[in-house]
């Protein structure tokens, strides 16, 4: 596509090119200075000092930095260097939009550069699949049986099937989360089921199914029954606890003012130590929807923001920090970019990590970017997908680029 950057992933296994190795520094002596022919700079650089310079790459160069030659990709897919990479320097979290197609292949945006690159995604089959990341990692569930799992690096392309989750192999909704331990690298998946019971149209089942992936297996499972309310596919963990939103199931047409809210389950605990229902926290004001999201282990929601007269139609939308167990508002959109989303249009994908949270409309492929440390909302460069119908719909996450984790 014409003004698209193409992402290459090359392969490292098979380098074909020769390289000029020297047992050490001292073999570069003053006749090879008499000579006239030129010598690469890299072949007298000691390999800690090369590996240092290469860390200063953009990640996306990294790739074609094996690809120069064998002692390059040594560098490269050494563990020193992956940590040193992922670790010293700061990456900000990158946006991957999906366009309507059903295979796996999109655009991911560098907020870095600027700049976006045409991108696949491993094992995952279809564009509305159960999505959730951190650290570098991408957890998949498919969207029928909601039993096909997959935590994948979507750099590194390797992937991991984790075994079907217990309990129910269909559910009216479903909520995925993963968290991941940056000095283990070990990961907790978390699915939070709920199904409508039979023959009532306010209680439903609840269960939350937890896998470790130091155990390999799904170690512990928790179900309640909720009354008046049911819980959605919107979840995220966040300092060890798991959070997601639940949404009224009474009330008809008669609106009220708590559509929304907010339980949570301790993961540490193994069991619920009581109703879920009980740990129950009120949105800040009436939502048309909500996005929950970890920035550097704090709770963070991003909320469509109801009118008065009519909660079902947006006027704004608004970001919150919950502290404790109260609201606190961060910022809300300016007007002259909400203007951008379309003022009746109020669903919307929201995802952030580090510092960052991306707010993109379902209906269009612009991309607003909120910086959480200045306090600002800048529009991304235009993403080079192109809009092939009037009801064309877009969503995307973003995800940290690591290339030391492993699933």
């Amino acid at each position: 596509m014409e003004g698209e950057t193409s992402w290459i992933n090359h392969h490292f296994d098979n380098i074909g090119r020769e390289v000029v190795e020297f047992d050490s520094f001292s073999e570069l002596n003053d006749e090879c200075y008499k000579e006239s022919t030129p010598i690469s700079m890299d072949l007298i650089l000691p390999d800690d000092l090369l590996e240092r310079i290469l860390t200063y790459l953009p990640v996306e160069s990294i790739f074609r930095a094996g690809s120069v030659c064998k002692r390059w990709n040594e560098i490269v897919n050494s563990k020193s260097f992956l940590w040193n990479f992922s670790n010293v320097l700061s990456h900000k979290p990158w946006y991957y939009m999906f366009t309507s197609s059903d295979e796996p292949i999109g655009y991911v945006y560098d907020p870095i550069l600027r700049k976006w690159y045409s991108f696949e995604l491993p094992y995952i089959e279809t564009s509305n699949w159960f999505i959730a990341s951190s650290c570098g990692l991408i957890c998949f569930m498919d969207n029928e049986s909601r039993s096909d799992l997959y935590v994948c690096n979507p750099f590194t392309k390797r992937c991991n099937k984790l075994e079907d989750p217990p309990g129910l192999k269909f559910s009216d909704y479903s909520a995925l989360a993963i968290s991941v331990n940056k000095l283990s690298q070990s990961y907790t998946v978390a699915i939070a089921k709920s199904k409508q019971v039979p023959g009532t149209y306010i209680q439903w089942d609840l269960s939350i199914h937890v896998y470790d992936s130091e155990t390999l297996a799904w170690v512990n499972s928790v179900t309640e029954v909720l009354t008046g309310w049911r819980a959605g596919d919107e979840s995220v963990i966040c300092d060890g606890v798991l959070y997601f939103l639940i949404y009224s199931t009474v009330g008809g047409m008669v609106w009220t003012e708590n559509r929304h809210g907010l339980i949570m389950y301790d993961l540490s605990r193994r069991s619920s130590h009581g109703m879920l229902i009980s740990t129950f926290i009120p949105v800040p004001c009436s939502l048309t929807c909500g996005r929950l999201m970890n920035l550097k282990e704090k709770l963070v929601m991003v909320g469509g923001i109801g009118k008065q007269d009519r909660p079902d139609i947006i006027k704004g939308i608004g970001i919150w920090i919950l502290k404790g167990k109260e609201w606190q508002e961060i910022s809300r959109m300016p007007h002259k970019c909400f203007q951008g989303f379309g003022e009746f249009d109020d669903v919307f994908s929201s995802s952030g990590a580090d510092d960052l949270i991306y707010i993109q409309s379902y209906g269009a492929p612009a991309l607003l970017v909120f910086d959480l440390n200045q306090k600002q909302w800048k529009w991304s460069q235009k993403c080079p997908v192109t809009k092939r119908f009037p009801l064309q719909l877009f969503t995307g996450f973003c995800f940290e680029p690591r290339l030391e984790v492993e699933p």
